[in-house]
């Protein structure tokens, strides 16, 4: 075999396997009709209710999920709502580390999703 057909034949399997992973991410990343909804109605109260806003908003659920895996879509959410809570509850999810790291992910993601849709 020549050096020429050994990297052809690597480079297929990687392409072969790229695309396992792609499909699998994908799956990963399948938020439920019910959360996208609720996003979708949050955004579209803080930035109009206009067909424009629908189209932002929509788009922007979409780059979420492809960047957020669902769980830690879940777990952002639920710091952003317990941190509301007044007392020692509510302070350990504003001072959590790994409470801090979920939400700078969805912040971030959120982020990207400005820029591509708005």
């Amino acid at each position: 075999m020549t050096f020429a057909g050994s990297i052809g034949r690597s480079v297929g399997a990687l392409a072969v396997l790229m695309s396992a992973v792609v499909m699998t991410r994908a799956d990963d990343n399948d938020y439920p009709t019910s959360a996208r909804s609720e996003y979708v109605f949050g955004c579209l109260k803080a930035n109009g209710e206009t067909r424009q806003a629908i189209e932002q908003c929509s788009c922007s659920i979409d780059v979420v999920a492809s960047l957020v895996p669902y769980d830690r879509y879940v777990t952002a959410e639920t710091v952003l709502s317990m941190s509301q809570v007044r007392g020692n509850l509510g302070g350990q999810f504003r001072t959590s580390e790994q409470a801090a790291s979920a939400l700078n992910d969805l912040r971030r993601a959120q982020a990207e999703a400005e820029v591509r849709c708005f």
